[in-house]
């Protein structure tokens, strides 16, 4: 996987010099090895709210969430978008090995930093495509320790994708499981899923998600499906009934839409008006 063919195909990085930070949110650099720093950007809705680490897609860069990022923010969400080596203006190079190295040090960075600053331990895993793989690789290693999974146009078969990307690997001597291998790893995963996918992806076509959400090992999990989205519209198709889906899957996780909590919430609201 790490072969200059597949590389190729699998990695499209841009390259970005910092862009000016949005209201209420902030830059981190996360260091993955000496030398090597990862950009990340912060969108702070309240310490009480609960956080979404965001792994973003090929060809994308954090900046370019910037305006979602501070959507997240009017629905009640906090959420840390994060960047690849290579990508936007985080060092080094874009390789199979390091993606799914990097997202280890990444999650278990951001946890500690939003301890340290007092932030609710509600923490939700998501990946956009490419970024499957590591919400995934994460969402496996740490179930004992999030929320839930939240997976956006996202793929079960690595060599599949390949093909579809032009990849020729007919002579590589390679399986499923040496790839990143999402639909094996996440038959280990019980916690929470969501998938979102668009209707009509032809990037990723609509069988890598219902794998995904046939194979869950979740007790509660459930596929969402765009009508008309293709692999990049569903926000400008599904407009703020994409924000609600994800806040209203958090919230039932995490139990903010329990109507007894609601009724508690307003009531103490009362006592403190009187």
């Amino acid at each position: 996987m790490d072969s200059p063919e597949i590389q190729r195909i699998l990695f499209h990085p841009r390259v970005s010099e910092p862009t000016p930070v949005p209201p209420s949110a902030e830059d981190l650099g996360i260091e993955v090895e000496p030398g090597v720093t990862i950009g990340c950007r912060f969108f702070a809705a309240g310490k009480d709210k609960p956080t979404i680490l965001f792994f973003h897609g090929n060809g994308e860069i954090v900046s370019d969430y910037d305006e979602i990022g501070l959507e997240y923010m009017r629905y009640g969400l906090n959420v840390v978008v994060t960047d690849y080596r290579g990508y936007g203006w985080s060092d080094g190079t874009p390789t199979f090995s390091n993606l799914l190295a990097d997202c280890h040090v990444l999650y278990n960075e951001l946890k500690k930093m939003l301890t340290e600053r007092g932030y609710r331990p509600a923490i939700f895993i998501m990946g956009r495509s490419l970024g499957s793989a590591s919400a995934i690789e994460v969402a496996q290693a740490y179930q004992d320790e999030i929320s839930g999974l939240i997976i956006e146009s996202g793929f079960a078969e690595t060599l599949a994708l390949a093909k579809t990307l032009g990849a020729d690997i007919t002579g590589i001597d390679i399986t499923e499981e040496q790839t990143f291998n999402n639909v094996g790893k996440i038959t280990k995963i019980t916690k929470p899923t969501f998938l979102l996918h668009g209707q009509r992806d032809t990037l990723i076509p609509l069988w890598q998600a219902e794998k995904l959400h046939a194979e869950s090992g979740a007790r509660v999990k459930e596929l969402q499906v765009v009508p008309g989205a293709d692999h990049n519209s569903l926000i400008s198709i599904g407009g703020k009934y994409y924000f609600m889906a994800i806040q209203q899957f958090i919230a039932k996780i995490t139990g903010d839409s329990d109507w007894r909590n609601q009724r508690k919430k307003f009531k103490n609201k009362q006592a403190l008006a009187e």
